[in-house]
């Protein structure tokens, strides 16, 4: 199965029914075929982003596992140190922890597919070796 990053919005977005992407990924999740990669990262971010709803840290667990996401680790030292390099390399944009995990992690896995509500920033980023990505899901339209 191919593999796919995946970053916060979409899960958040997926978790939260009030959130304007929630269709249009929901929709894009059902017709997903691949198989979706992500940092330890973006998972703390998510359930930061999750914890404040009644319910948020259970749904982010259950949605975690019935997906079957493969989670990376992504906070180690080493990682911590490459990850902040590429934060500072991106101030103007910018770029927070989690993208630059997945950032790191591209690299790593040689994936450059990402499923990401957030344009301006991956349409930016590349990869430590120079390669763009290719944004998923192409045509997301929110209104």
């Amino acid at each position: 199965m191919k593999p796919y990053l995946i970053d916060t919005g979409p899960i958040v977005a997926y978790l939260n029914r009030r959130d304007e992407a929630h269709q249009p990924v929901k929709q894009s999740l059902r017709s997903f075929k691949g198989q979706l990669v992500t940092t330890c990262a973006v998972v703390n971010e998510v359930m930061y982003f999750v914890s404040e709803h009644s319910g948020g840290p259970l749904s982010l667990a259950q949605f975690l596992t019935a997906s079957r996401i493969r989670i990376i680790e992504s906070c180690q030292p080493a990682q911590t140190l490459a990850a902040a390099n590429l934060m500072d390399r991106y101030q103007d944009t910018p770029m927070d922890f989690a993208d630059a995990t997945l950032v790191l992690l591209a690299d790593t896995l040689g994936v450059t597919d990402v499923f990401t509500l957030d344009r301006r920033g991956f349409s930016t980023y590349r990869t430590v070796k120079g390669k763009a990505f290719q944004i998923f899901p192409v045509k997301l339209k929110l209104w």
